[in-house]
C-alpha cells in the first residue's frame, strides 16, 4: 500500500512538471531549437558592398533583422550549398559576421523588392530562409541609394 501511494505521488509530480514546466526550461528549449537567436550589435560586424556600416546604421539594421518574421525555411540538399552561398543574382548582399563565444556565424542577406533571403553559414553547415520585414526593406532601399 505504501509503494502504491509513493508511485502515485511520483507519477503526478512528473505529470505536473511536464505539463507546467518552469519558464526558464521552456525559454531554454525554445532558444535551443530557434533558427536564429537575437543578435547583439557588439558581437556583429556588418558590411555592404565591401564597406563597414557605421555604428548607428548597424544597430538599426540589427534591430530590424531581430524583429523580422521568418516566412519559410529552404531545405538545402547536400552538395547544393554553393548555389545558396554564391547565388547568381544582381542583388548586393549585406554580410553579417557574428562572433560570440568562440563561434563565427556568417549571414548573407539578399534584399530585393519583394523578398528578403538569408543564408546562414556556421562552419560547413548552411541554412537558408525567407524573412518578412517592411522596415528592413526600407532600410536596404535607402542603403542601396547611397552606394
Amino acid at each position: 500500500m505504501f509503494w502504491i501511494i509513493v508511485i502515485t505521488v511520483l507519477f503526478f509530480t512528473m505529470f505536473t512538471f511536464l505539463f507546467n514546466a518552469p519558464s526558464s526550461l521552456v525559454s531554454w528549449t525554445l532558444k535551443k531549437f530557434a533558427l536564429t537567436s537575437k543578435l547583439d550589435a557588439q558581437d556583429v560586424s556588418l558590411t555592404f558592398n565591401g564597406k563597414q556600416l557605421e555604428e548607428h546604421a548597424k544597430s538599426e539594421f540589427i534591430d530590424y533583422f531581430n524583429e523580422a518574421y521568418i516566412l519559410k525555411r529552404h531545405f538545402i540538399l547536400k552538395g547544393n550549398e554553393q548555389l545558396f552561398l554564391n547565388p547568381e543574382t544582381t542583388v548586393t548582399p549585406f554580410i553579417l559576421t557574428v562572433k560570440k563565444g568562440g563561434k563565427i556565424v556568417n549571414f548573407s542577406i539578399y534584399c530585393s523588392d519583394d523578398t528578403i533571403e538569408v543564408v546562414k553559414q556556421h562552419k560547413k553547415k548552411v541554412e537558408s530562409y525567407s524573412l518578412s520585414s517592411e522596415d528592413l526593406k526600407v532600410f536596404t532601399l535607402h542603403t542601396n541609394g547611397l552606394s
